[in-house]
C-alpha cells in the first residue's frame, strides 16, 4: 500500500535541519509556495531553529513588504543567500549589505539551469553569460558584500575561448508548487500561471538525499491525474502539503485568472490605449524596433508598455512576446502577474527558456535601465544604496540579437508635457542616469560591441546607439534643445555627429501607422524612376534596417522596378538618417553586390554620418567594390555628371 504522502505545514517544516540547503520556487508575485514560507518563519520565532540555512532561489518571490522570502529575515534563521533578485527581500538585502549574511547575486538564468546540473550529479555549469560584468570573477564575482568571501564562479579557458563555470550547491531542501497531488504526491500544475523550476528543483533536492516539500491547493482521488498532466512525479515528493485559500493565491494581488492559467481563453479587446506620456513616448520609439515575425522579451517598468503600443497598432500578431518564466505567445501580463501571459501558446519551464534565450533564440529585447555611462554600460543590479540584483538581465541582454534600454532621461520628479507635436520638458528629475561610471557594471557595452551586437538607449527626449567609440546621440526629440535639455543633465559628453529627430509620430496622439514601416508596406513609395535620365532615386532617409527580411523587401523592391525600366539602370540612393544593425553590414552589401552584378550601370549613395559611410566602404570593399558613397548630394551630383549621366537638381532633391 502507498503512504500517504500528506501532512501539515508545521510537520513538514519540522524536517529541516540546521545548516540546511533550501530552495524555493516563485516569480516575482506569482507561484510562491506563501504556507511554507510562513510556516518556516513560524518555527523560527517560537524555537529560534532551524539557523544557519542557506537560501538558493531564481528570481524573486515576494511583495517587497515582507510576505514570501521576505519572511526570512530573521537574524539566524540565513547564513547565506544565493540568487538572482534581492528587491523583493529587502530585509534580507540589508542583512546582506550589512554583512549579516553571506550573499551571492547570480544571473536567474544560471540558478535556474544549475538546478538542472545539481540533479544530475554534476559539479556545476559552464556558460558565457556574465562575462565582463559584476559576475565575471574579475569583477567580483557576484559577491554582493566583503564578508563574502569563497568563489563561486571561476573563470576559465576551453578551445582559447573565456568561459565563467558556476559551482553548483547541492539542495537539502526544496520547496515546490503545484495545483492538485494525489496521496502519492504526484502533482499537477493545472491552475498554476507557470510551472518555473519545480522539476528540475525537486530532482536536485531528491538525487542529493534531501526531501521535497509540496504546496497545494487541493487533494485528489489516487490516479485521477492523467499523466501527461503530472508535472512532478510522486517519487521525487516527500511530503505534500494543503495549503489554505489565502496561502496559496495565484499570486498577491490575484486570487484565480482562468485566462493566465491557460485554462480557457478570453477576447483581448479591451486593452487600455496609453496616454500620451513620456512612458507612452518610450514604448512608441522602442516599438519601431520590433522585428516583424520575430521573438521578443520585455522586461519591467517601460518596457511594459511597448505590448500596449504593439497592441494599439495592431503589430501584435507579427511579434511572438516571451517572458523568462517560461510564457511564449498571448498578451504578456504586468504588474502583481509579470511573467504570466492571458491566452499564451505555451507555457515552458524556466530553465528551458533560459537555454533558448542563452543560445541566440531573442531575436530582440528591451530592458530598463537604472544608469548608463559613456561606454554603454548599464546597471540595474545595485545602485542608489540598494541591492536589486541582476534577475534575468545579464542572460537576456548579453544573448539577444538587438538590445533595446529603455527609460526616461531623469529619474525622480520628471514632469513633461507633449505639445503641438513637441514635447517640453516641464520639470526635471532630480536623479542622473547618464553618469560618469555606472556603480555596477549589470551589462558591459565594450563586450557587446566585440560581438557586434546592436544596442539602442532609448528616452522621452533622444535616443543614443552604442559604436566603437562609446555612446552617440542619434535622435532628439522635436521641442527637445541638446544643449539645455540633455548634454546639461549628463554627466558626460556622448558622439555628436549628425542627430535626425525622432520621429514626430510619435508624439501624435493618433495611430502611428506602426505596421506599414514594420513590414515595409510602403517601400515601393521610396523608389522612383526617371526615364528621359535612366535615373533610378531611392530615398532612405530614416529607414532601418532590423533583420534580414529588410534586406530582403528592398531587393525585391529595387529588382521590380529595375525590370519595369527594362534595363541597366543608374542609381542614386539618399542614406541620410538610414539606420542598419552593425552585424548586417555584409548582408546589407551583399544585396548591393547583386543589384550591380544584374541591375545598375552605375551606383552612388550619400550619407551625412561619417560612421555609416566608413562601415558601408569597409562591407563594400570586401567585396571589391567601389564604394562610390559621398558625404553631400552635390558630391553624388558631381560624380554622376563625371559618369556622363547628367541628374537635375530636381531629381537629386527627390531622394534627399
Amino acid at each position: 500500500m502507498k503512504k500517504n504522502k500528506v501532512i501539515t505545514a508545521d510537520e513538514a517544516i519540522a524536517l529541516i535541519r540546521n545548516g540546511d540547503v533550501v530552495t524555493t520556487t516563485g516569480f516575482v508575485q506569482s507561484c510562491i509556495p506563501e504556507a511554507l514560507h510562513a510556516a518556516l518563519e513560524k518555527r523560527f520565532v517560537e524555537t529560534n531553529g532551524p539557523r544557519d540555512l542557506t537560501l538558493i532561489m531564481t528570481a524573486g518571490a515576494g511583495d517587497s513588504k515582507g510576505l514570501g522570502t521576505g519572511r526570512l529575515h530573521h537574524d539566524g534563521l540565513l547564513r547565506r543567500v544565493i540568487a538572482a533578485n534581492f528587491g523583493r527581500m529587502p530585509k534580507v538585502a540589508q542583512a546582506a549589505q550589512e554583512n549579516r549574511i553571506l550573499g551571492y547575486n547570480l544571473p536567474q538564468g544560471v540558478i535556474s539551469q544549475l538546478y538542472r546540473a545539481c540533479a544530475a550529479g554534476q559539479p556545476g555549469l559552464f556558460s558565457k553569460v556574465g562575462l565582463k560584468t559584476y559576475v565575471d570573477p574579475r569583477h567580483g564575482g557576484g559577491r554582493v558584500n566583503t564578508v563574502t568571501t569563497d568563489d563561486i564562479v571561476k573563470l576559465v579557458e576551453v578551445d582559447g575561448e573565456e568561459w565563467l563555470f558556476y559551482t553548483a550547491t547541492k539542495i537539502d531542501v526544496a520547496f515546490i508548487r503545484g495545483t492538485s497531488a494525489d496521496p502519492s504526491g504526484n502533482i499537477c500544475m493545472a491552475k498554476e500561471a507557470l510551472t518555473l523550476d519545480n522539476l528540475a528543483q525537486a530532482m536536485a533536492a531528491r538525487n542529493n538525499g534531501g526531501i521535497v516539500v509540496a504546496q497545494v491547493e487541493r487533494i485528489v482521488e489516487q490516479g485521477s491525474i492523467k499523466p501527461k498532466d503530472v508535472r512532478v512525479p510522486g517519487m521525487l515528493v516527500d511530503c505534500v502539503v494543503v495549503a489554505e485559500p489565502e496561502m496559496h493565491r495565484m499570486n498577491y494581488g490575484v486570487m484565480h485568472d482562468a485566462a493566465l492559467a491557460g485554462e480557457i481563453r478570453v477576447p483581448v479587446t479591451g486593452i487600455k490605449r496609453m496616454a500620451l506620456t513620456e512612458r507612452k513616448i518610450i514604448a512608441r520609439r522602442a516599438a519601431f524596433e520590433l522585428p516583424p515575425n520575430g521573438v521578443v522579451n520585455l522586461g519591467v517598468g517601460a518596457p511594459e508598455g511597448i505590448s500596449s503600443v504593439a497592441a494599439e497598432e495592431k503589430v501584435t500578431p507579427y511579434i511572438t512576446l516571451t517572458t523568462e518564466a517560461g510564457a511564449v505567445g498571448g498578451v504578456l501580463a504586468s504588474g502583481s502577474s509579470f511573467g504570466a501571459a492571458t491566452n499564451a501558446d505555451c507555457i515552458i519551464d524556466q530553465n528551458q527558456m533560459f537555454d533558448f534565450y542563452d543560445g541566440g533564440g531573442l531575436d530582440m529585447t528591451c530592458l530598463g535601465m537604472a544608469e548608463c555611462d559613456g561606454e554603454g554600460n548599464v546597471n540595474t543590479s545595485r545602485f542608489g544604496g540598494r541591492l536589486n540584483g541582476c534577475g534575468g538581465f545579464i542572460n537576456i541582454s548579453q544573448n539577444a540579437r538587438k538590445v533595446v534600454f529603455a527609460g526616461t532621461f531623469t529619474n525622480g520628479g520628471l514632469v513633461t508635457q507633449v505639445e503641438d507635436g513637441k514635447l517640453r520638458i516641464v520639470q526635471e528629475g532630480r536623479s542622473r542616469k547618464f553618469v560618469e561610471r555606472v556603480e555596477q557594471n549589470t551589462f558591459s557595452g565594450p563586450f557587446a560591441q566585440e560581438r557586434s551586437q546592436p544596442v539602442l538607449y532609448v528616452t522621452e527626449r533622444c535616443v543614443f546607439h552604442l559604436t566603437k567609440r562609446g555612446l552617440e546621440l542619434i535622435e532628439v526629440a522635436p521641442g527637445i534643445d541638446i544643449g539645455r535639455d540633455i548634454l546639461s543633465h549628463m554627466s558626460f559628453t556622448p558622439i555628436i555627429e549628425n542627430p535626425i529627430p525622432m520621429d514626430r509620430r510619435i508624439f501624435r496622439d493618433e495611430p502611428m501607422e506602426l505596421l506599414a514601416d514594420l513590414l515595409n508596406l510602403n517601400l515601393s513609395e521610396r523608389v522612383s524612376y526617371d526615364t528621359a535620365r535612366n535615373l533610378l532615386f531611392v530615398n532612405l532617409e530614416g529607414w532601418q534596417v532590423r533583420s534580414k527580411g529588410d534586406i530582403d523587401a528592398l531587393r525585391q523592391v529595387l529588382e521590380t522596378a529595375c525590370l519595369k525600366a527594362g534595363q541597366r539602370v543608374n542609381s542614386v540612393v539618399n542614406h541620410d538618417g538610414f539606420r542598419i544593425s552593425e552585424n548586417l553590414y555584409d548582408d546589407y552589401a551583399e544585396m548591393i553586390d547583386y543589384m550591380q552584378k544584374y541591375h545598375y550601370l552605375t551606383s552612388t549613395r550619400y550619407a551625412t554620418s561619417a560612421f555609416l559611410r566608413l562601415k558601408m566602404q569597409e562591407a563594400l570593399s570586401k567585396r571589391g567594390l567601389a564604394p562610390h558613397i559621398f558625404e553631400r548630394k552635390e558630391d553624388a551630383h558631381a560624380f554622376l555628371k563625371a559618369e556622363g549621366v547628367t541628374p537635375g537638381s530636381g531629381e537629386i532633391a527627390s531622394a534627399a
